[in-house]
């Protein structure tokens, strides 16, 4: 038997012999340990790259989700939906909306229309204070319909838009604070027109009148000036409070007796 390193009498070197069964058992099983270990850490990585596309998956559909999620609105309406008009052809009509700011912060609103040459709102927008309310009128021209049928009880193709926009304290109120922020405002609420038969009492109808009413009142209270309840000035600065005119003239008349009796 040839010896590792030794020479055959041909003179070729020959390999080294076998190794032991315990040896070759011993190698076989580190190279399917390495081969255990590579598959694994293959496995690992796909594992990786499938929780990775997952996870974006699933980023991906909750951005979808919340895009389905009802907006917060800042703004309470009532009606919250339409707008009640009287049905009379020929005449300039009037609805009311209430408009109460139910967020924590001030907000600005607008109202927009489709039909801006036949309608108006009063006031076209405003600023309300958290928890501040207002009643905004509203007022359309309602035409003669061609085919001389009534449209109550229809919704008109006319639509009305409020949007909102929160702002800060004491900011002032201008139109163009919806288009210089353009993307911080938000649509309360598209409003359809509904005409109201004035010959038929309804609920609606009822309701509309009573609003319409206090939004009068309350137009005629912002018109007057206030109520001057303080002392009254006279002169450069002078207070004179009743019991001290009441003196005055107590002493003029005593001047005015004495004068007579001399």
């Amino acid at each position: 038997m040839a010896v590792a390193g030794e020479k055959s009498p041909d003179g070729k070197v020959w390999s080294l012999c076998r190794m032991p069964f315990w040896q070759t058992s011993h190698s076989a099983s580190s190279s399917s340990a390495s081969a255990s270990t590579q598959s694994l850490h293959q496995v690992n990585q796909s594992h990786q790259h499938v929780d990775g596309s997952n996870s974006g998956h699933s980023s991906s559909v909750s951005s979808v989700a919340r895009s389905f999620l009802p907006t917060r609105h800042r703004l309470r309406l009532d009606p919250a939906s339409k707008l009640y008009f009287p049905y009379e052809p020929g005449k300039q009509v009037r609805s009311a909306i209430r408009i109460k700011n139910t967020s924590r912060s001030h907000v600005a609103f607008k109202f927009q229309t489709t039909a801006p040459k036949s309608c108006f709102m009063r006031p076209p927008g405003g600023i309300l204070s958290p928890g501040e309310s207002i009643i905004a009128t509203v007022f359309k021209f309602v035409e003669h319909p061609e085919n001389n049928e009534k449209q109550t009880d229809q919704k008109s193709k006319v639509k009305f838009k409020i949007l909102s926009l929160k702002v800060k304290s004491g900011i002032e109120y201008v139109p163009e604070l919806f288009d210089e922020q353009k993307d911080q405002v938000a649509i309360e609420r598209i409003l359809r027109v509904v005409f109201l038969d004035v010959d038929r009492p309804s609920p609606a109808l009822d309701k509309l009148r009573r609003t319409l009413a206090e939004a009068e009142a309350a137009l005629e209270a912002r018109k007057k000036p206030p109520e001057d309840t303080g002392p009254r000035i006279v002169g450069e600065g002078l207070v004179i409070d009743e019991w001290k005119e009441r003196r005055e003239r107590y002493l003029a008349r005593q001047q005015v007796e004495g004068v007579d009796s001399v």
